[in-house]
């Protein structure tokens, strides 16, 4: 049991390792345009050029799913399902279980 539990933390620490360890570098893209973009290892992109990275990121602003979820939000998680927030007659409501109340 305690080599397992030893063999268990080694194997943690040296995952966390090699993840710390991975290459983060964007890697430069053109797209069927012929603009230059940033493609990032965990899916996100943008363009190379700064002017119009700056661009787009004011045009995303104004879309709600990009937005923060307002402090004490209920739901929403990690962007996903709707965010109930404080004062909504929803917030708070518990179950729709009856068996639950």
């Amino acid at each position: 049991m305690k080599r397992a539990l030893i063999a268990l933390l080694l194997g943690l620490a040296t995952a966390a390792t090699a993840a710390d360890q991975l290459d983060r570098t964007p890697l430069e893209a053109l797209t069927v345009n012929g603009e230059k973009v940033k493609l990032f290892p965990n899916g996100r992109w943008e363009y190379a050029d700064p002017a119009k990275a700056a661009a787009a990121q004011q045009v995303a602003a104004k879309y709600p799913e990009n937005q923060a979820p307002p402090a004490g939000a209920q739901g929403g998680v990690f962007g996903v399902g709707r965010t109930v927030a404080p004062g909504d007659k929803d917030y708070n409501r518990g179950s729709l279980n009856p068996k639950l109340h």
